[in-house]
């Protein structure tokens, strides 16, 4: 099973990528297969590309949907936080 996560675009970078908030965590997102994605907006994210540009609402839910998960299977929070926390 493939999971995608929610994060904010936060700066376009000049080669075409984003820097995307997940959580606190700032990661370098390829953006090629979402177009013109601005700052600001959602991104559902998996394996450093975005693969879908997502509503705030839509993302939220996501986000708090993995926050539980998180809470049962701490594997989980490798995805949320990066290694730093996971």
């Amino acid at each position: 099973m493939c999971i995608g996560i929610p994060g904010q675009i936060v700066e376009r970078l000049p080669d075409g990528s984003a820097k995307v908030d997940v959580c606190g965590i700032k990661r370098d997102v390829n953006l090629m297969l979402v177009g013109d994605a601005q700052i600001g907006q959602w991104v559902l994210v998996h394996v450093g590309f975005a693969m879908a540009i997502i509503d705030e609402a839509e993302a939220r839910d996501t986000l708090d949907a993995l926050q539980n998960m998180f809470e049962v299977e701490p594997d989980v929070g490798g995805l949320l936080f990066g290694e730093e926390r996971g």
